[in-house]
């Protein structure tokens, strides 16, 4: 009994600590942005389904350092899902911990992407009036890119991908001059479900600068908070 009580207390005062965080993160964030230039979205009355990519054997990109993108967009997905939940919204992730979400009966790596991403399809079609975030980092050969862009499938979702971008040089980063960008073919989850969806590259993992701010508790944080931010706001026309 004894021992209950004090998990029950840790569990308590982390939560406090985090949510304690946030507050100072968001006043922080609000000291420099003009929010009365705002006015209330109502995409908060959907259920936001928050996608961490990859997953389990399947870890994405690497940073120089050797941090799994999985690991991170996990980390990052779990900020925003929070951060939804103090706010009210109606949130679940489609993955808890770095695991695949694959079909036990999977058994080659090819198999195991298969089933995953056929199931994260699945899961996603299968709530009503849902808005799916998936989160992602970015990679490329050369190590000098950098900045969170955002990408669509669908008209339906290019308005929400627009403010999402426009949110990104407002809450997170002013000099970033990314535009969003309609995905390809080859990216299945985002072309097979039936609800609005934006896809969101958090970061270059292979930008050593870059790949620090994305692992960092505060950096995290203000992405959540960033990509937050497109559902409850707007700019006033």
């Amino acid at each position: 009994m004894i021992l209950m009580v004090r998990k029950k207390a840790a569990y308590i005062a982390i939560t406090a600590l985090f949510l304690l965080g946030l507050c100072i993160t968001i006043w922080e964030i609000y000291q420099w942005v003009p929010i009365s230039a705002f006015k209330p979205c109502r995409l908060t009355e959907k259920t936001i389904i928050i996608d961490p990519g990859h997953g389990g054997e399947d870890g994405g990109t690497v940073s120089a350092s050797g941090q799994k993108e999985s690991v991170v967009n996990l980390q990052i997905s779990k900020r925003l899902d929070d951060l939804l939940h103090f706010y009210g919204v109606d949130s679940m992730m489609t993955r808890e911990e770095d695991i695949s979400v694959h079909d036990s009966g999977a058994k080659s790596i090819r198999q195991k992407k298969n089933s995953d991403i056929h199931n994260r399809v699945a899961m996603v079609n299968g709530i009503d009036n849902a808005l799916l975030i998936s989160v992602h980092q970015n990679s490329f050969p050369e190590t000098k890119y950098h900045g969170m862009q955002v990408f669509y499938a669908n008209d339906a979702s290019k308005d929400l991908a627009k403010r999402m971008q426009d949110h990104v040089r407002i809450f997170l980063d002013p000099e970033n001059k990314r535009q969003v960008l309609k995905v390809q073919s080859s990216v299945y989850l985002l072309n097979h479900i039936t609800c609005p969806a934006v896809l969101a590259e958090c970061g270059f993992l292979s930008n050593p600068t870059e790949a620090q701010l994305l692992q960092s508790d505060s950096y995290q944080k203000k992405i959540a908070i960033t990509i937050a931010s497109a559902l409850f706001l707007e700019p006033k026309t």
